[in-house]
């Protein structure tokens, strides 16, 4: 089975020690009535960290105390000018660009008051493995099928709704769904033998056993891949592999195999790692650690569609446009 080993309060930052990974040398991991460590509960993904090192740190792994007093002053002036919500490792960029770049600058972008409190912590980078906190290059294939991608949508942007993203459609998010301040929160519900992990966006349910059984039958190919779950000391180690080719824009889905690795390392943080092997898209694996903060706040519906008003209104749009192409022409 183991086939590879609300608005950005200053008042509300939390700063985590450089070089430490939370566990506490005495921390006791409490635990379940079947006696495995205890992961229950909801946790939030509001870092700021981005998925890659910005070049602006070179080599530097961790921020130092004069990072962090820079960044608590450019979140301030960030603050007070009311700019357009940050997404992801949007903060990080704009502290040291100066720049606030806009979502959707073409029809407008949410603002901040849409954004979870977001948290600082430490490292520069979730990727720590490269070491230089940049994802692998890409492979000539997955270059080649964004390229085609691009091309294909900007000559067909809404010819019908299969030509939209799956997000936009409703359909997945993708899981795990590791994006920051944003619907990131996850929800951990155990059994004796399952753990299902319950992600906020998109209100999707993992549901991982924890038990000796194989992987579903290499024919079968999910949405969000085939996962199984087991125990290494107080670590999970989740497993999933059988992803489907249409869950990705990357050429070769179907040979992903991702490794999570979850510990709970003190009672208000959770260390989660992803080793990703996607020989479809990057030529070799990388791996990012993010910190999960514990938070008493609930899981609330993520109401996608909203009367599907979105989808006909981009579809209707896009008829009025060629019907103005076409008069164009005539004319």
């Amino acid at each position: 089975m183991k086939t590879l080993n609300s608005l950005i309060s200053l008042a509300s930052i939390f700063v985590l020690m450089a070089g430490q990974t939370l566990a506490q040398s005495d921390y006791q991991v409490p635990r379940t009535i079947d006696g495995h460590p205890d992961l229950q509960g909801v946790w939030e993904n509001n870092t700021i960290t981005p998925v890659e090192r910005p070049d602006v740190f070179g080599d530097q792994e961790y921020l130092t105390d004069e990072d962090i007093a820079f960044i608590n002053q450019r979140i301030g002036e960030i603050m007070a000018a009311g700019e357009d919500a940050l997404f992801g490792g949007g903060v990080l960029e704009a502290v040291f660009s100066g720049e606030i770049n806009s979502y959707d600058p073409s029809t407008g972008n949410y603002d901040s008051q849409w954004m979870a409190t977001r948290t600082v912590h430490r490292r520069t980078s979730q990727i720590v493995d490269p070491p230089d906190g940049k994802y692998p290059p890409r492979t000539e294939a997955a270059v080649q099928a964004a390229r085609e991608l691009r091309e294909w949508r900007e000559a067909h942007p809404a010819d019908s709704w299969t030509d939209r993203p799956l997000g936009e459609r409703c359909l997945s998010f993708g899981a795990p769904r590791l994006g920051s301040g944003y619907n990131s929160y996850w929800q951990i519900v155990q059994s004796r033998d399952t753990v299902v992990i319950y992600q906020e966006m998109a209100h999707d349910a993992r549901i991982i056993p924890i038990v000796e059984q194989p992987h579903a039958h290499e024919s079968i190919k999910l949405w969000h891949g085939d996962s199984r779950g087991w125990w290494e000391g107080d670590t999970l180690v989740i497993e999933t592999t059988n992803y489907s080719d249409a869950s990705s824009t990357s050429p070769e889905t179907d040979k992903k195999v991702n490794i999570e690795r979850i510990t709970r390392v003190s009672d208000n943080a959770l260390q989660y790692q992803l080793t990703s092997h996607d020989p479809g898209q990057f030529a070799a694996p990388f791996t990012r650690e993010i910190i999960f903060d514990y938070t008493p706040d609930k899981i609330y519906e993520y109401a996608c569609h909203e009367g599907n008003y979105g989808m006909y209104n981009i579809l209707s749009g896009h008829r009025a446009q060629e019907r103005m192409a076409a008069q164009s022409q005539d004319d």
